[in-house]
């Protein structure tokens, strides 16, 4: 006789350690996930792609180098069905950070000028057809970009990430890898994130504006931000560049 459960359980979610590694590599590290983290396209095909990742200190190497072995081995419709079926229809895979804090809410639009003004605040304008706060863009400004503001933005939707890591590691998918070589490469969880990942998992993203608090960035000051098609940063500071801040387009010989 099967008894009525009175108490749920679920496994808890999982936390891996970050992993040392230097300033060179991570932003090597952040340009090939936002490449790869991409709907499939040119970057799959891509040798300096495939030779960037190939130079990456383990174990973000390895989990580069597992996601093309088996990316390799579907058909390119396959991954473009899986690709859309996983972060398109699944609400814990969204590739969209300020979802996860604030749902399909009107506090969302917010979210996006949030986003919009870090870039500008750290000499960047964003010049893309995809939202603001699209992972992969995330990891490109990451990349390319000296100012603290990449790395504030990232930790201030550190557990979006997490459960997006999460989520794609129960789902058994190829992506998985490449967000779990993310975190690994970001500092270790603090209790108030890990509180607020924990929520996540357990309720997904809201459909109200109340439950999880909005997360807080300090305010942005002013400052000269390039015009379009002009690179903000230093020259040479990413092994390679796409479009979403101006940059020459992947594959281009000009240089930003």
């Amino acid at each position: 006789m099967r008894l009525p459960r009175q108490i749920r359980f679920s496994r808890p979610p999982a936390r891996i350690a970050p992993v040392r590694i230097d300033e060179q590599a991570r932003r090597s590290l952040h340009m090939v996930l936002s490449l790869l983290l991409d709907y499939p396209g040119e970057a799959l095909d891509d040798g300096r792609v495939r030779t960037a990742a190939s130079s990456l200190p383990e174990p973000f190497g390895e989990a580069v180098r597992e996601f093309l072995s088996r990316v390799d081995a579907m058909a390119r419709p396959e991954l473009e069905d899986h690709y859309v079926r996983t972060f398109d229809l699944k609400r814990k895979c969204s590739m969209y950070l300020s979802y996860y804090a604030t749902g399909d809410t009107r506090r969302r639009g917010t979210a996006l000028i949030a986003f919009l003004d870090a870039y500008r605040a750290a000499g960047w304008e964003f010049d893309a057809a995809e939202l603001p706060d699209y992972l992969p863009a995330v990891l490109e400004f990451s990349a390319l970009s000296d100012s603290p503001i990449a790395a504030e933005l990232i930790a201030a939707h550190r557990e979006g990430i997490e459960v997006l890591r999460e989520a794609l590691d129960r789902l058994g998918s190829p992506y998985a890898g490449l967000v779990g070589a993310l975190c690994r490469s970001l500092p270790e969880l603090d209790e108030a994130t890990l509180e607020r990942y924990r929520t996540l998992i357990e309720e997904g993203p809201p459909a109200e504006t109340v439950g999880l608090p909005f997360p807080q960035l300090a305010p942005y000051g002013g400052g000269s931000t390039a015009p379009l098609g002009a690179a903000a940063g230093p020259a040479g500071t990413a092994p390679f560049g796409t479009a979403s801040f101006g940059t020459a387009p992947f594959g281009s010989e000009t240089a930003p």
